[in-house]
């Protein structure tokens, strides 16, 4: 059986996946969800009906961005994206978790400006009070190493937090290039790899 990544073009979350399928050099049959009219048989395999979806060569079938990439570190660990070591590994997930977390504000901003809901100025207000208190906290990371956790090697963290930034830019705006220098040369710098920049939505 052919591993399968159940997607959407423009979700971070599953491009948070496409990258390491891709750094991973695993072969995987991408197939696209419209989201609007989710397909019964994607629904059969995804109970929370979200993207992405993972189905593994042997039919083991994984949700959530975060668990499908656990599973493939340690399935197929080379290169690796998680710490072997305890607390590197939880100041990792901490990261992602964070990475994620500014990911799902940016999804609910947009989706309140796509939707000209204007009933809900407490909530956009605090979207908007979340995501301007989250991006500072990513840029005096980085104004301390090359990448999130250290000079020497990017890791899921990276990746999870890339992928919202790039979210970032196309829901949003660019402005935060412009105001975040480091931020702004780590993410062009982490474009500059094949998988990067060919899963850019």
């Amino acid at each position: 059986m052919t591993r399968i990544l159940y997607y959407h073009p423009q979700s971070h979350f599953a491009r948070k996946v496409r990258i390491l399928l891709a750094e991973k050099n695993l072969a995987c049959d991408l197939q696209a969800i419209d989201l609007r009219y989710k397909p019964p048989e994607f629904m059969q395999i995804s109970p929370i009906g979200k993207v992405p979806v993972f189905v593994e060569e042997d039919g083991t079938v994984i949700w959530d961005s975060t668990l499908i990439a656990e599973y493939l570190d340690e399935t197929y660990p080379q290169p690796r994206f998680y710490p072997s070591e305890p607390l590197a590994r939880l100041e990792c997930r901490k990261w992602e978790e964070l990475a994620d977390n500014l990911g799902d504000n940016i999804i609910k901003l947009w989706i309140l400006n796509l939707t000209k809901n204007l009933t809900s100025t407490w909530y956009r207000t605090n979207l908007e009070k979340s995501i301007n208190r989250l991006v500072p906290i990513f840029e005096q990371q980085l104004s301390q190493s090359k990448y999130l956790l250290s000079d020497d090697t990017w890791t899921a963290a990276d990746v999870a937090a890339l992928c919202s930034f790039g979210y970032y830019s196309l829901r949003l705006n660019e402005d935060w290039l412009l105001q975040y220098p480091y931020l702004r040369d780590w993410f062009n710098q982490l474009h500059e790899r094949e998988s990067v920049n060919s899963t850019a939505p």
